[in-house]
């Protein structure tokens, strides 16, 4: 059951729709949902003991975030786009990521700056004990540090909500051979950077960790198929 492995007691008093959004989203960016998938609200009434409003009302929620799409006459899908249209998107978050990297690196205060370092060594004694799964929770940590140290509220939720977007195919980036090695030592260098108050430099090692080019969008496009086949 969805809602149960969010923890049923502590989500008692929150509204319906609320409580079912956040169930779906983390299902779809753990990856128990994948791009394409159809939801089939009849079993989420059942899920949820709930009526379909609820369940209308929090794919509607979804939508406006990305995460799904809702098709007239054929149902409620998780989002899967064109490699032109992930392409674009990845270039779009890459953007945003350098812009809350050179505010963050001017800034962070002491305290989130040490909540960042806490959160790398976490990503580096993941990475080198090969966790992926636990590693990419702990990715995504590190990267919401970066968000909130801008100190812009807005510029943190537009890269929050774009981040979850891209969360099914960034955990897919990790499944291509030495990504994950890769993906911290590259963390060290956006680290080194904020830590030293270089925001331009933090802006290029984010652009170039976000950015999906080359033989990096040609990797994600192989696991792509490969795990919706």
């Amino acid at each position: 059951m969805l809602w149960a492995a969010t923890g049923e007691t502590a989500l008692a008093s929150v509204p319906t729709t609320l409580r079912i959004r956040r169930a779906l989203e983390d299902a779809i960016v753990q990856g128990r949902y994948l791009p394409g998938t159809r939801l089939d609200p009849e079993a989420l009434e059942q899920e949820f003991d709930c009526s379909r409003t609820p369940i209308r009302e929090a794919f509607q929620q979804l939508e406006a975030s990305g995460l799904v799409r809702v098709m007239p006459k054929r149902g409620t899908f998780v989002s899967q786009w064109t490699p032109a249209e992930l392409a674009e998107r990845f270039e779009v978050m890459a953007e945003v990521e350098a812009s809350c990297g050179r505010l963050a690196a001017r800034r962070i205060n002491d305290a989130e700056l040490d909540a960042f370092r806490q959160v790398h060594d976490d990503c580096r004694r993941l990475a080198e004990a090969g966790e992926i799964e636990a590693y990419y929770a702990r990715n995504s940590d590190f990267h919401h540090c970066i968000y909130r140290a801008t100190h812009n509220a807005f510029l943190m939720q537009e890269a929050a909500r774009l981040h979850a977007m891209l969360q099914p195919y960034r955990r897919m980036q990790l499944q291509v051979r030495n990504r994950m090695g890769r993906s911290f030592a590259e963390h060290d260098a956006i680290v080194a950077a904020i830590g030293k108050g270089d925001g331009d430099g933090a802006a290029r090692a984010l652009r170039d960790h976000v950015i999906v080019q080359g033989d990096r969008f040609h990797d994600l496009i192989a696991v792509l198929r490969q795990t919706l086949a």
